[in-house]
């Protein structure tokens, strides 16, 4: 069985968006309460995170962002329309960040196969110098600067959360080392991630936007992860594949429209786990958005049990003609710079 690591504090409980906020503690509660349902926390590594330092925080942000998310400490401050911190939040996002670079160092160094690090608050969004769409420091973006300024020259970044990663996309958009994948609902906040966006000069062709309308499902996904996502990333050939796991884009969810189930999120774990093979199957996930309590509980267990290699029996059904429509659109986008046809 491989050795999973999961890294979680209770600090994370304490980052406070304020009444009401959809991106609220009891998330982490309910992956927790997956876990225990499903039996596997006494398979996990449990691992309690360390703060990031400022020198990783600077190898993404800027200054300015990083001190102001400081100024936060002791109050209750809002960044935007979305997003606020609390008198905590500036201890639990340096400890978000710190969880995503201790799991990068460890599974590089071999004490770990694959972690799951289920952190508050959320990252993908925040760009270099903004936080915004509840995410203050881009966790994941500074987990692959480390694994860069480590020696790695090839990090795979698979976001399948709902909405588009346009953080990550944002600090490695001209980064030939880096290869950003993203799946999102289109129309949807935060209105970025069009087909055309794939790359600044360096980097043409290593960001690879997947729009997708609303109301796709399991088949859907599992065409667009199966024959456009993986082919991608095995001509990639990451040395680390860190994947933004959002479960918004299940069924239900209050902030999206898209059909996933739990059988789906499977699907798109055993994915992002054969794109890894090239890196001998070192995979990193990091917790993102999902706003429906059930559904984060039966994700986490669905997707959790995939890097534990214990999935459960399910079936996601056959192929969709929307989902066949979908894939065939992405490779004729993507092929000009990826061997898809």
């Amino acid at each position: 069985m491989p050795r999973v690591g999961f890294f979680d504090s209770s600090v994370f409980d304490s980052h406070d968006a304020g009444a009401g906020h959809p991106e609220r503690p009891e998330r982490l509660q309910a992956v927790r309460r997956g876990l225990r349902e499903a039996g596997l926390v006494d398979e996990l590594v449990q691992v309690a995170p360390r703060p990031a330092t400022r020198e990783e925080l600077l190898r993404v942000h800027g200054a300015e962002l990083v001190e102001a998310v400081a100024a936060t400490q002791g109050r209750q401050v809002s960044f935007d329309a979305d997003t606020a911190a609390g008198p905590r939040s500036y201890e639990a996002a340096l400890l978000a960040v710190g969880a995503a670079v201790e799991a990068v160092e460890r599974v590089r160094a071999g004490g770990l196969d694959r972690a799951f690090c289920a952190v508050r608050p959320p990252g993908h969004h925040a760009t270099r110098h903004t936080a915004m769409g509840f995410c203050l420091f881009n966790n994941v973006a500074v987990a692959a600067a480390a694994a860069l300024e480590g020696g790695l020259e090839r990090v795979a970044i698979l976001d399948f959360d709902v909405h588009h990663g346009n953080g990550t996309q944002d600090i490695f958009w001209d980064e030939p080392r880096v290869l950003f994948v993203s799946s999102h609902q289109v129309p949807l906040y935060p209105g970025t991630g069009s087909l055309a966006e794939s790359g600044g000069p360096r980097a043409r062709g290593l960001t690879v936007n997947l729009p997708m309308p609303p109301g796709c499902g399991d088949a859907e996904y599992a065409a667009v992860w199966r024959q456009v996502v993986l082919p991608i990333a095995r001509a990639f050939a990451p040395q680390l594949v860190l994947v933004s796991c959002g479960f918004d884009a299940h069924r239900g969810d209050p902030l999206a429209g898209m059909d996933l189930t739990d059988a789906g999120y499977a699907a798109l774990a055993d994915v992002c786990l054969e794109a890894a093979a090239p890196a001998k199957g070192r995979v990193v996930m990091l917790l993102e958005g999902g706003y429906d309590l059930d559904n984060i509980a039966g994700a986490t267990r669905a997707v959790v049990g995939c890097l534990l290699d214990r999935r459960a029996a399910t079936t996601i059904g056959g192929p969709s003609p929307e989902g066949e429509r979908l894939a065939a659109a992405f490779r004729a986008a993507h092929s000009r710079f990826w061997p898809l046809e």
